[in-house]
């Protein structure tokens, strides 16, 4: 058996679909001529009736009109349009064809010696005549689609989808859509210069992206979808802007060749909080951390919270032949295990329910592993201004136990995932995360475990975080609540944090750095609820209503990324940023760690804590008067 010509079969198909595609212009081309030849026919008709004399020389008119008008509809764009849409704009393009074309027309048969053998009876109400003639057959046409469409709504016909997006993602779009029954793409809209009234995959390009309220509606669309996953955040505040302008549902696609590619099923999503922050989602080198990871044994402390299990999905997409999921609450544990042995069945999992302060359960475990990660840990700011015994027993003293198990096995790295809070800290969280930092350093100074400390700022969506708060809120009716007007903060997506974490495997190869993320701008709290009120689609203090209801405890009105005493510099990544630890005192901190093992031994009161982290913490400065900042910042909002 001969070879395949593939090629072309290609070729063939191609040009049967080119084919398919132009033949319904090619008849609207035909139609409008028609009319043309019709109308101009008829008005010769007319003027004979009415007692113009007859002449042979009729035809040479006819010929100049089919000629000139055919180029004066080519050029004012009549074949851009579709029937289906037709309306105003493009009866003014009608308009406009017709009066242009008589000008042209008289013109031609002056210059050519005819003028006179046509008689004004043909050439004054030819225009009109025309107009009628060409958007009669258009407004019928709408018509009967519109009522058709009507008829296949009421019996429950297929959800109408148009695209914004005529690039790649939305040619593989249609194809996705076209193979399920429950949609009809009914057309695309794209800012693509050039693109509009061309088809892909048969569908329609009826305009650009401001178009879009108008289309919807003349389409009666039931669902937009933007298929634009390479959008920048600012082109996707604009389309979602536009979109709620609609009034219609919207969804979005991300990475959809990938999850064809992979076989996952295709998804349309909701568009997130995440897609409109400001910044750009950093993109990581998935490569390094394959690299670092694939086949490797690896311990996740805290596996239960929203950074450990992401970390722990992470790890297993990254190939880690074992996960040690370190976490004391079961059922957190549980739908974590599950789910990993549901999606990596080759993985050895393996749930270990303990506090990290109990060295016991897990000493023996880390014999033969190669990675760390540290993010079990009590994180809520407010919280723990009121519970600094528990900040400190388990921010510092259970990651001091850690450590020191790790020096004892020789684990080859240990990354402490701290928080941006640690920078000049005003909190106790921030203070003894600070701390936690300082017994890292000290404890593994000498020692074969590499330290990464790894700090970033607030994680959507992650635990406590503002945003499923603003979320309950919205759902309950409001009011959404923010501390304050003035109040920023950096924010970063759970996937983000977790990649910048798993990152440190290979951009740092020093015995102890900080990594950092470029966070870009911080965010205002109050355009993100703002934001999250638009999307849920609401209106801000129309529908839902923004309560201030003043900092809490612990907080500051903006956060700090970089501490002014360490240097920064670029990694392989360049929104990756590295700084050498601030030197310490290894063995006045030793001393301090002693003297806490004591505290938490002997007292429950928080008193001596917090003082025992002011004496400690050099540049642990808590709020002592919010009522003071508070009304800067309300008069810097005022200016």
């Amino acid at each position: 058996m001969g070879p395949v010509n593939r090629g072309g079969d290609s070729v063939d198909m191609a040009r049967k679909r080119s084919w398919t595609e132009s033949l319904p212009r090619l008849l609207v081309v035909v139609h409008d001529l028609g009319m043309v030849a019709l109308a101009w026919t008829l008005l010769y008709w007319l003027a004979n009736q009415a007692g113009a004399p007859e002449t042979a020389e009729h035809f040479k008119g006819l010929l100049v009109a089919l000629v000139v008008q055919g180029l004066v509809f080519w050029q004012i764009g009549l074949y851009r349009g579709v029937w289906r849409f037709a309306s105003v704009p493009d009866l003014i393009n009608l308009a406009s064809a017709a009066v242009v074309g008589q000008l042209l027309i008289i013109a031609t048969l002056l210059v050519s010696g005819w003028l006179p053998s046509v008689p004004r009876r043909v050439l004054v109400p030819y225009p009109l005549i025309l107009i009628l003639m060409l958007g009669l057959p258009r407004l019928l046409y709408r018509m009967w689609k519109d009522f058709s469409m009507a008829h296949a709504r009421r019996d429950g016909a297929a959800t109408r989808v148009l695209v914004l997006g005529a690039g790649r993602a939305g040619e593989l779009l249609l194809r996705e859509l076209r193979a399920q029954d429950r949609y009809q793409v009914v057309g695309l809209l794209d800012d693509t210069k050039g693109l509009k009234g061309a088809k892909i995959q048969g569908i329609q390009v009826l305009g650009n992206l401001e178009r879009v309220a108008e289309v919807a509606r003349e389409t009666v669309a039931d669902l937009l979808v933007i298929a634009m996953p390479s959008a920048s955040v600012t082109q996707m505040r604009r389309v979602v802007e536009l979109c709620e302008g609609t009034g219609v549902p919207f969804r979005k696609i991300s990475h959809l060749a990938e999850q064809l590619e992979q076989q996952r099923p295709f998804e349309l999503q909701e568009v997130a909080i995440e897609d409109l922050l400001g910044r750009d989602p950093v993109q990581f080198d998935w490569r390094l951390v394959n690299d670092a990871i694939g086949g490797k044994s690896v311990v996740i402390t805290g596996a239960g919270g929203s950074i450990g299990a992401e970390l722990s999905r992470q790890c297993a997409q990254a190939g880690a032949s074992r996960l040690i999921l370190i976490e004391r609450d079961e059922l957190s544990l549980l739908e974590l295990e599950e789910g990993l042995r549901r999606n990596f069945p080759k993985l050895d999992v393996m749930p270990v329910l303990a506090d990290c302060g109990d060295a016991v359960a897990y000493r023996s475990l880390l014999e033969k592993v190669q990675f760390v990660f540290h993010a079990a840990a009590c994180k809520q700011v407010p919280m723990l201004e009121h519970q600094v015994r528990a900040a400190l027993r388990n921010n510092v003293q259970a990651t001091c136990t850690l450590v020191r198990t790790c020096r004892a096995a020789n684990v080859p790295s240990f990354v402490l995932i701290s928080t941006d809070k640690a920078i000049e800290p005003a909190s106790v969280l921030g203070a003894s995360k600070r701390l936690a930092e300082l017994a890292c350093q000290a404890l593994l100074a000498g020692a074969k475990t590499r330290l990464s400390i790894v700090r970033f700022g607030n994680v959507l969506d992650s635990a406590g975080s503002v945003v499923p708060l603003f979320r309950q809120q919205i759902a309950a009716g409001g009011p959404v609540t923010v501390t304050d007007p003035a109040v920023t903060r950096y924010f970063m997506t759970i996937p983000e944090a977790c990649q910048l974490i798993l990152q440190t495997s290979r951009l740092s190869h020093e015995p102890a750095s900080v990594l950092t993320l470029d966070m870009g701008p911080s965010v205002s709290i109050r355009e993100l609820a703002e934001q999250m009120i638009h999307l849920s689609g609401h209106a801000p203090g129309r529908d839902i209503a923004i309560e201030y209801i003043g900092l809490r405890p612990g907080e500051k009105l903006h956060e700090t990324v970089y501490h002014p005493d360490e240097t920064y510099r670029r990694t392989a990544n360049s929104r990756v940023l590295r700084a050498e630890p601030r030197p310490v005192d290894a063995p006045a901190i030793l001393r301090m760690l002693d003297r806490l093992d004591e505290m938490l031994r002997a007292s429950r009161e928080d008193r001596p804590f917090r003082q025992f982290l002011h004496e400690t913490v050099a540049d642990y400065q808590p709020i002592e008067s919010k009522v003071v900042q508070l009304a800067d910042a309300r008069a810097q909002v005022k200016r």
